[in-house]
Order: C-alpha cells, then structure tokens, then sequence
C-alpha cells in the first residue's frame, strides 16, 4: 500500500460500535494517531481506534466526495459496507503491522 495516497475510511470503537468516517492522504499515519489518541475531538473522545474499512480514491477531492457521501448514509447502509469486505469488524490496523489495541477497564482512562 502507497503511504500517500487519497482515501476515505471508518473506525469503530468495537463491533457494532460508535462509527467514525474520515479521509487522509496518508492512511497508516492517521491510523496510528487515532490510535496514539492524538487527535482531539470525537475520535478520542469516544476511544475510537479500531480500523474496519477504507476505499483508496483517484484523488483527495473523490474521497472528500465519498467522505461527505458516506457520512449522509444511515448506520445500517455503512454497517453493510463495512460487512461486505470485514464481516468480523477486525481491526484492519494488524494487517497493515501494528499492534493489537489494549482493551482498558471500565473506567481507565488514558494517561
């Protein structure tokens, strides 16, 4: 997979969890911030790092156009989109060579 290339993807906080859409120009590296919890906001608020889908784009103004496309969809549509190539909700993150996410107890909170 080339590093730097226009796509759109979806993380999860679990199986059939809170859905996350966003797109980047650099996929492995917006993976590891989510991940790292370094962006702030929705993704890091609500622990949302787990990898489920991605669709690579021609360029960064198609993914910004299925961006905006995805996120008008219901959840069961993206549930469906994220089933029809992952059907187990992995987090595709392994595949690409992290490590598997830490599971914190109820009530831990990052440091």
């Amino acid at each position: 997979m080339d590093a730097k290339q226009p796509c759109v993807y979806m993380l999860a906080s679990g199986r059939h969890g809170t859905l996350y859409i966003g797109v980047t120009s650099n996929l492995l590296v917006r993976v590891q911030q989510h991940r790292d919890g370094v962006i702030p906001g929705f993704t890091k608020r609500y622990a949302i790092k787990r990898f489920v889908w991605f669709e690579m784009a021609s360029d960064m103004e198609a993914a910004i156009r299925r961006e905006k496309q995805l996120k008008k969809w219901n959840r069961d549509w993206k549930t469906r989109l994220i089933e029809g190539s992952n059907p187990d909700w992995v987090d595709l993150a392994i595949g690409l060579g992290f490590e598997p996410l830490t599971i914190k107890s109820r009530g831990e909170r990052d440091a």
